[in-house]
């Protein structure tokens, strides 16, 4: 009975990954006759701590089956990794350390999916809210901050490297609107240093994997004034990067915080959805850069709904000129909220995904 059980998780974990490779690798076609894949990412940063806890995934079938394997069967491609510096045991808002971030960009690899690495630079949540510096980070000056950004960026990057694996895109920040490693990266205060502190960090990426993309990534992506004043600040201060990336949460758009808790009355993706596209569209025209959605989500009791929203961001993307348009993320789409309680997953509290993540699989 045990060489049974063996045998069958030698065939899940090396044998199934090969097949959904090859069964659901979907692609474009530009100009030129040659096939570009488009991007259907799932961040999944809280994943080890799901299985960890003893909580299930079901395919559509009602099986039990490793989230890779139902994310794969979904249309999935690529995965992305949040990485921490010095992360606390919190199951919700830790973990997410080098070894770990190692660990799980493994067994992406080992599913033949496509990685993201997403540097917060913070021992927790960085947003713009909040973009909190790593507690040993604390008392740094400026000279020694660039020197961490750099230092930990290549120490991370050489870590993955060693296990053969090259990200494909590396977000040097994590939706940095307002700056990062705050005050001294604060970008309505000091966007000279905000840029040299991002330059820290591509040039790491850089030198520990040459061919890793470099993302800047900026939340709101439907907004144009928001969106067109970094990047032309970005420019101004010779900020180095390869692609522009945006979050997308029609929920967000219009929320006001009452009494402690985010409310939207309208969260309708339609009333959004053109200017993102138009936006889209002006941010690759104007930068001569690729874009990517590398976050979105919408609310998990509205299934239907969130299908179809994925399905306009997704025909938005690839309607970007020359091919500028390269995918879509959905952020912790197996996040359900009876572990997270996190109301923008793409999963049921039946452990099963629900109808918005066929939407990676529409054409």
């Amino acid at each position: 009975m045990i060489k049974t059980r063996i045998i069958f998780k030698t065939f899940i974990y090396f044998f199934l990954p090969l097949y959904y490779s090859t069964a659901f690798s979907q692609s474009t076609s530009p100009l030129d006759g040659s096939a570009i894949e488009f991007i259907k990412g799932a961040d999944i940063g809280w994943l080890p701590q799901m299985e960890a806890s003893g909580f299930k995934f079901y395919g559509d079938d009602g099986l039990e089956q490793d989230c890779f394997q139902i994310l794969k069967e979904h249309g999935i491609n690529a995965i992305r990794i949040r990485t921490w510096v010095n992360p606390s045991d919190d199951r919700q808002s830790g973990h997410c350390s080098k070894e770990e971030t190692v660990s799980l960009a493994l067994r992406a690899k080992g599913w033949d999916m496509k990685i993201m690495i997403d540097f917060h630079y913070s021992d927790s949540w960085a947003d713009p809210a909040k973009q909190n510096k790593p507690a040993a980070w604390l008392d740094h000056s400026f000279p020694e901050l660039l020197a961490d950004v750099y230092d930990y960026t290549y120490d991370v990057m050489k870590a993955l490297v060693a296990e053969g694996i090259t990200p494909e895109w590396v977000q040097v920040g994590n939706e940095i609107t307002n700056g990062m490693l705050w005050p001294e990266g604060k970008s309505s205060d000091n966007w000279k240093q905000l840029a040299q502190l991002l330059n820290q960090g591509y040039d790491a990426v850089k030198v520990a994997s040459p061919t890793s993309k470099v993302i800047m990534h900026v939340d709101n992506g439907h907004d144009k004034i928001i969106t067109k004043k970094w990047f032309d600040n970005a420019k101004e201060n010779k900020v180095k990067y390869d692609i522009i990336g945006l979050s997308y949460y029609p929920f967000w758009s219009n929320a006001k915080l009452v009494e402690g808790t985010w409310l939207n009355d309208n969260p309708d993706y339609k009333l959004t959805i053109d200017d993102l596209g138009d936006n889209m569209i002006d941010l690759a025209s104007s930068y001569g850069k690729d874009v990517m959605i590398v976050e979105t989500g919408d609310m998990d009791d509205q299934p239907d709904r969130t299908y179809d929203m994925l399905v306009a961001v997704q025909q938005k993307v690839k309607e970007i000129p020359n091919n500028k348009g390269l995918g879509v993320f959905y952020w912790e789409p197996e996040g359900a909220r009876s572990w997270s309680g996190y109301g923008l997953s793409a999963w049921g509290q039946d452990g099963k995904p629900t109808r918005a993540m066929d939407a990676f699989l529409a054409k």
